[in-house]
């Protein structure tokens, strides 16, 4: 899949979508309704918290929902770039791309965005079972309420006093929990570009580029590069080098947009550096080259 087909967006509901069992996957056909347009990655709205878009993983051929999970801007662009389903792991803080392990993996066929924005679509055709217990969908439970008739007794309770709105569970100790540890690593950088640590933060890079280099994880995406070469990660370099002049644009006129220049020159410096260690570059020796430079110049 290339990245540069954007995310397909569809203004109707995805209908016919039947129900899987635990057991099977279903073998009805199934036609997800065709795309009226193509929008950019930019149209993707993010949680302003946390920085995150749900992920609903439809299977392509049977219309079953398989998972739900979710992504930030970097899983999407892996996600568009390498054909293979991307992920961020809110409980491990970290990128996982289904199947890394398991060998279950999701063949994404098509990426789509719903018309307020906020949520995803991946259109896959899986390897495997989605679910990490062996079920081949996540959704193998039907969920009851034992006795319907108190809950609709507290509902118009409810309504009575003038809650209409839903509860806010406060014993969600895992999501509050993930709130502060966001919070914690937001202050954590601040505080280290404020002691004037930054260079620091490229040195700690290339040492995982390094790592990567050396180790080859599978799974992991600058793996991915190296497996597939010097001409792979040159195209990526060019590709981020348009989206940072597109970026750079919108910087001049708006907040969002120097987010969005800050958030594509980080990628563009990222792919460069593992460009350098695949041709035998070190940052020394560009770091050379500009001091050369700036010595000539007096």
């Amino acid at each position: 899949m290339d990245k540069n087909q954007g995310i397909t967006a569809s203004r109707q509901p995805l209908a016919g979508q039947a129900s899987a069992t635990s057991a099977t996957p279903l073998t009805q056909p199934f036609l997800a309704p065709k795309a009226v347009e193509t929008v950019p990655l930019e149209m993707v709205r993010y949680d302003t918290q946390t920085g995150l878009v749900p992920v609903v993983v439809q299977d392509e051929q049977t219309g079953a929902v398989l998972t739900l999970a979710y992504a930030n801007r970097e899983a999407l662009k892996r996600t568009l770039g390498t054909g293979q389903a991307w992920f961020w792991s809110r409980s491990r803080q970290d990128y996982w791309r289904k199947g890394e392990t398991s060998g279950n993996v999701q063949t994404v066929v098509q990426v789509r965005i719903d018309c307020d924005g906020d949520a995803v679509l991946y259109l896959v055709r899986p390897a495997g079972p989605a679910c990490h217990t062996g079920e081949y969908s996540c959704f193998y439970r039907n969920m009851e309420h034992k006795n319907p008739a108190v809950s609709r007794e507290q509902h118009a309770e409810g309504i009575a006093a003038g809650n209409e709105g839903p509860a806010v569970d406060t014993s969600a100790g895992s999501s509050a929990s993930e709130v502060v540890s966001q919070a914690g690593r937001t202050a954590a950088r601040t505080t280290a570009s404020s002691d004037g640590a930054d260079e620091a933060v490229l040195q700690e890079l290339w040492q995982v580029i390094h790592s990567r280099w050396v180790e080859r994880p599978q799974g992991s995406y600058t793996t991915y590069l190296f497996e597939h070469g010097v001409d792979k990660t040159a195209k990526k370099v060019g590709e981020e080098g348009v989206e940072v002049a597109i970026a750079a644009k919108n910087a001049a006129v708006s907040e969002a947009g120097q987010k969005d220049l800050c958030e594509e020159s980080a990628d563009l410096l990222f792919h460069l550096m593992a460009l350098w260690k695949q041709t035998g570059l070190e940052p020394s020796d560009v770091y050379g080259v500009l001091a050369q430079r700036h010595r000539a110049k007096g």
